[in-house]
Formats: structure tokens, C-alpha cells, sequence
């Protein structure tokens, strides 16, 4: 016998569960990017910077948080001598999740 209680416990369940999902597609979503931004800034064209925007995707698995794709994207402006700040980094990675969800949630 399912008391409301219990109800309403799946239903929390439910939400954090779909709210997850979203969080890490819109996380996923940005991370594409702002490897595309960095192809850019790289002189990286084309199916070439789909391929570099997908690792830097790849590059977040590594650990929890944004550190790994921070360094990553690091490592690779100090190997062509971008000068692009850490900051400059952070700031893109906030602007671009906001404009992964809306993507997402317009359905895109």
C-alpha cells in the first residue's frame, strides 16, 4: 500500500533525477561551446573544430568540477601562444552555460 508519503518521495526522486540529466547535458552542451570558441581562437576550422570542441567535452570526464577542461583548454592556448586569461576561460564557460540551456530548453 503506497502511503502520500511515499508519493511524494518518488516524486522528489523523480525531479532530482531529471534535474541531473539536464544539469549534465547542459554542462555537456556548454563544454562543446566553448571548444568552439577555442577551435577559434586556435585557427582550428571546420570538422576539425567539431573534433576539437568533442575533446574538450571528453576533457570534463577526467574529474568532477571544471578544472580538467580549464586545464586543458590552458594547456593548449600556452602550446600556440593564445594569450587568453584563465579568467577570459571562466567568464566564457559562464556565459556559454547560459546559452547551453537555453538551447536546451528550447528544444535544440
Amino acid at each position: 500500500m503506497t502511503t502520500t508519503f511515499d508519493k511524494r518521495e518518488e516524486g522528489f526522486e523523480k525531479k532530482f533525477a531529471h534535474d541531473e540529466e539536464l544539469r549534465f547535458k547542459a554542462t555537456a552542451r556548454r563544454n562543446k561551446l566553448v571548444g568552439l570558441w577555442a577551435a577559434g581562437k586556435l585557427g582550428i576550422v571546420g570538422s576539425d573544430a567539431d573534433a576539437y570542441a568533442k575533446e574538450v567535452v571528453l576533457a570534463d570526464l577526467e574529474e568532477a568540477g571544471d578544472e580538467d577542461v580549464v586545464r586543458k583548454l590552458r594547456k593548449d592556448f600556452d602550446a600556440k601562444s593564445v594569450a587568453i586569461t584563465d579568467q577570459d576561460i571562466r567568464k566564457m564557460m559562464i556565459d556559454t552555460m547560459t546559452q547551453a540551456i537555453a538551447q536546451i530548453e528550447a528544444g535544440k
